[in-house]
């Protein structure tokens, strides 16, 4: 079974990547419910059950909307970022300035005839209803997203770089070829295969192109809207994640200590997941400048390469820099 979306050469033209810290949010709450668990979050995943023990989170209009027992979530939870670098505040404005007939259309295609309490009081008052939804969500983003989003944000980032050059290098054909392994572009329409839906679906897209979203607390599949009064959403696994948790978890193996010394050793095992000069220093407790000097020896030899993306430049590992981090015994 399939899910199908028809994409014209305008909206194709219109189709743009961005990131949202809302995103993260959700979908490191329905990772917490065991929603589609990704292996890769279980560092995050054991952090965050630790910190929702000690102190538990107030989740009450929100919670019986993300989890329960039908087979969706309503969809203005996690709206179209208006650019690509949305902040949370800018999210979850656009969360509460969803018309009141779209939340109650979206609870109705959810939850049918008979939602749950949140979901019919929410009905019943929209304006108000997300009012809280969005306070609970800012409170979550608080806890579990923003003490990571440096690390995540970077990785996302670097994500949408590589998108980018895939795009400008082949086109929309090479853009869709490792997007993910379900998902395939198909003479003018994009198409998500999988095992998920019990018949063949075609998406009811929204206005203007498509809003390609890497996610990093997500799940491994790919998560496409079905409707939405807002740009279409394809959310997908970012690249890198695996190494986005198990940064700083690792010491450096011995041969790579005696080879770049201990400092340079434990930059190029940090940088396997992309990272500012300021994250290193921070992580690494020495200053800004001996990181920018490791960095230059590192890069003049093709261990480490770096990105810009506006005023920010984050470095990472390259192939050559991470097969040496990962030492003669190729640990992940």
């Amino acid at each position: 079974m399939a899910l199908t979306v028809d994409l014209g050469v305008d909206e194709l033209a219109a189709t743009r990547f961005a990131v949202s810290p809302l995103s993260e949010t959700v979908a490191g709450l329905q990772q917490l419910a065991g929603q589609d668990r990704h292996a890769v979050n279980r560092r995050w995943l054991r952090w965050a059950a630790d910190a929702l023990a000690a102190e538990p989170l107030t989740l009450s209009s929100t919670w019986p909307l993300l989890v329960s027992e039908q087979p969706g979530w309503p969809e203005f939870l996690v709206p179209a970022p208006a650019h690509a670098g949305t902040s949370i505040d800018d999210d979850l404005a656009a969360l509460r300035d969803t018309p009141a007939r779209h939340v109650r259309a979206s609870l109705r295609r959810v939850f049918g005839d008979a939602p749950p309490r949140a979901a019919a009081d929410l009905a019943a008052d929209p304006a108000a209803g997300l009012r809280d939804i969005a306070a609970e969500l800012r409170a979550a983003h608080d806890r579990l997203v923003a003490p990571h989003w440096a690390r995540i944000h970077a990785a996302l980032d670097a994500d949408v770089a590589h998108r980018a050059k895939r795009l400008a290098r082949g086109g929309a054909a090479a853009l869709f070829a490792d997007l993910h392994p379900d998902l395939h572009w198909r003479d003018g329409r994009l198409v998500l295969e999988g095992a998920r839906w019990r018949e063949d679906r075609v998406v009811n897209r929204g206005p203007g192109g498509l809003v390609l979203m890497p996610v990093a607390l997500g799940s491994p599949y790919v998560l496409i809207k079905k409707n939405t009064s807002t740009q279409t959403t394809v959310r997908y696994p970012a690249r890198g994640v695996a190494a986005l948790w198990s940064t700083g978890t690792r010491t450096p193996p011995e041969a790579t200590r005696r080879l770049l010394g201990r400092a340079r050793a434990e930059l190029l095992e940090a940088l396997r997941s992309p990272a500012t000069t300021t994250d290193l220093a921070g992580a690494l407790g020495i200053t800004p400048s001996a990181v920018s000097q490791h960095l230059r020896v590192l890069r003049e030899n093709g261990l480490v390469t770096r990105e810009r993306s506006g005023r920010t430049v984050r470095y990472c590992a390259s192939a050559l820099g991470r097969a040496l981090a990962a030492g003669p015994d190729g640990a992940p």
